[in-house]
């Protein structure tokens, strides 16, 4: 039985991984087609938002070479969102704001799949929830960097604290002992319950604000 629900936990987290780098290459080959880049740079920005994230926990974890670049899925699966952005990008901007949709969606997948995949590789309670984090914010940070804007993460509503607290849901199901995958699903919903209701209302952290020069 403990083998059978391993083997659940690990085909679910592997779901999430490459749902979240589907969601997220969409999201960087439309900010690819927005910003007028050819086919090639559509695919980069693809990948790049895609997988930025999951190589930097896999580096931090020294799981090397990082899984984006050994397992043949990821790069299809990020071509493929490219592909399809390039070529049917109108019913793809059919969506509201598809580009913050998307990141909304990857966010939540891959907070719950990085402290997931970080708990498998033995990580303790704050390190796979940090390294949850980075995994879902550091795909849109590479994409937003490569076409020269500031990072969402940066000055939008809130974001890396929706993929914090999705994150620290998965991990503390992990530390009750309670079902790994049903864990993974409320911290992902969560997260991008916040993010899109941060969107909506216009929820935000306190910004800088420098004081008035003319003063």
């Amino acid at each position: 039985m403990i083998v059978g629900e391993d083997i659940v936990v690990t085909t679910l987290l592997v779901a999430f991984d490459l749902g979240g780098t589907f969601v997220f290459a969409l999201s960087g080959a439309t900010a690819g087609v927005k910003h007028r880049l050819d086919l090639f740079g559509v695919l980069v920005l693809s990948f790049a938002a895609g997988n930025s994230g999951g190589i930097a926990r896999d580096l931090m974890m020294g799981a090397i070479p990082p899984v984006a670049i050994t397992d043949w899925r990821y790069i299809v699966v990020s071509v493929l969102a490219g592909l399809i952005t390039f070529y049917w990008y109108r019913v793809i901007n059919r969506l509201a704001h598809p580009v913050l949709v998307f990141d909304a969606a990857g966010l939540a997948l891959f907070a719950v799949s990085g402290a997931g995949m970080a708990l498998a590789l033995h990580a303790g309670p704050v390190a796979a929830t940090l390294l949850g984090t980075l995994t879902a914010i550091g795909g849109g940070m590479v994409r937003d960097i490569l076409v020269m804007e500031i990072p969402v993460v940066l000055r939008t509503e809130l974001y890396a604290i929706a993929a914090l607290l999705g994150a620290a849901v998965a991990v503390a199901g992990g530390m009750l002992h309670l079902s790994p995958s049903g864990s993974s699903v409320v911290g992902a919903g969560l997260c991008f319950g916040l993010r899109f209701i941060a969107m909506r209302r216009g929820w935000e952290l306190p910004k800088a604000r420098p004081p008035d020069e003319s003063g």
